[in-house]
């Protein structure tokens, strides 16, 4: 399994217009060759941002990497700049592969 993250840090005012982006999304996973499930999950404040990540499982890593070049994902992420404003930072990306898995 392989478990896809991007952390992002939205500045603190911004959390509801964030999530509402999230929820109004058309996103293009469902039906994808190998993924299984998909999380945005928020985290911790500091005086500066609340912190998301969205969370992403799939069978291997070579789908989640087929899915990164498809046209699908071009289409998901068409519109990613649109928001600059309610970031500090631009998304972080984080790969994970499965060493051990207790079910």
């Amino acid at each position: 399994m392989f478990i896809a993250m991007n952390r992002f840090q939205v500045k603190r005012g911004h959390e509801a217009e964030f999530e509402e982006i999230w929820r109004q999304r058309e996103s293009k996973l469902a039906g994808t060759p190998g993924f299984l499930e998909f999380r945005m999950l928020r985290g911790p404040q500091t005086d500066d941002y609340t912190l998301y990540a969205s969370h992403t499982m799939w069978t291997d890593r070579e789908s989640f990497e087929a899915w990164t070049r498809s046209e699908a994902f071009r289409k998901a992420h068409a519109n990613a700049g649109d928001h600059k404003h309610i970031y500090l930072d631009r998304p972080r990306f984080e790969g994970f592969d499965t060493v051990d898995d207790i079910t």
